[in-house]
């Protein structure tokens, strides 16, 4: 079996045997692997991680070519991000980022900038007084850069510029103008900032997003929008998701 070596964020992991662990990584040579580390359960010393979610490693696997699960026999811890492990809300913005990543991303699909997005969200949560603000942009980059982002800039239907009111189709993916409404009478009228902030955190790098103010009306929206069309076309909801929307009232007391 051959050997590599990878710089790697662990997506989730799950109790496998008495002793063993299977673990999602994202990984910046490979995109999305899954990997079994046999007996760190048992002996936990033999690595030099404790593999907790979301944590930045450097792992060296052996490649299996007949099975999508690796055998993984080394992990060195790079990044835990603690001061993003002592706060609740920190905690449930990097679960959501995690459950994004591993429902967008097919196994063994390289994408370095989805790598580097991912990375910079965690580093920037550990640091930030903001996490809405952060997932807001990760969330937005992420459907851009994996290829599911939504229309903002014409009308989905007609292809027109759209320079005043519109409206957003989730079935359509993406904006009508006033005189596509009737492709979709369930389209949800829209704020011009909203989709001028869409638009910005799209085609600025990450730095520059993180400068934007967003006042709450198009903060609220945004939640709004991304958190719908998520799980319209992933065809589900995310889970970290609802247990955040659960905890944002004891979060915002």
């Amino acid at each position: 079996m051959p050997i590599h070596k990878a710089e790697a964020i662990i997506i989730h992991r799950r109790d496998f045997r008495e002793t063993s662990l299977i673990v999602n990584f994202y990984t910046r040579e490979f995109g999305k692997i899954s990997g079994l580390l046999k007996g760190i359960r048992a002996e936990p010393a033999k690595f030099a991680s404790t593999i907790e979610p979301f944590s930045f490693n450097d792992i060296v696997f052996y490649k299996k070519p007949s099975s999508s699960l690796h055998l993984v026999s080394q992990a060195d811890i790079r990044d835990n991000f603690t001061p993003l492990r002592q706060d609740i809300s920190k905690i449930g913005a990097a679960s959501v980022m995690m459950e994004m990543v591993d429902a967008l991303m097919q196994l063994e699909d390289k994408n370095e900038e989805i790598f580097n997005l991912t990375l910079m969200s965690l580093k920037e949560l550990a640091v930030t007084g903001n996490p809405d603000k952060i997932l807001t942009i990760f969330k937005i980059k992420m459907l851009s850069l994996s290829g599911f982002k939504p229309h903002f800039d014409s009308c989905v239907s007609c292809g027109d510029k759209i320079s005043g009111q519109s409206k957003f189709s989730l079935s359509l993916g993406g904006l009508l103008c006033p005189r596509c409404y009737h492709k979709d009478l369930g389209a949800r009228t829209i704020f011009r900032g909203t989709v001028a902030s869409i638009l910005h955190i799209e085609k600025s790098d990450f730095s520059n997003t993180l400068k934007l103010g967003l006042n709450p009306q198009i903060k609220k929206e945004l939640e709004i929008i991304l958190n719908a069309f998520l799980n319209f076309h992933l065809g589900r909801d995310l889970r970290s998701q609802k247990i955040l929307n659960r905890m944002e009232p004891v979060l915002t007391r």
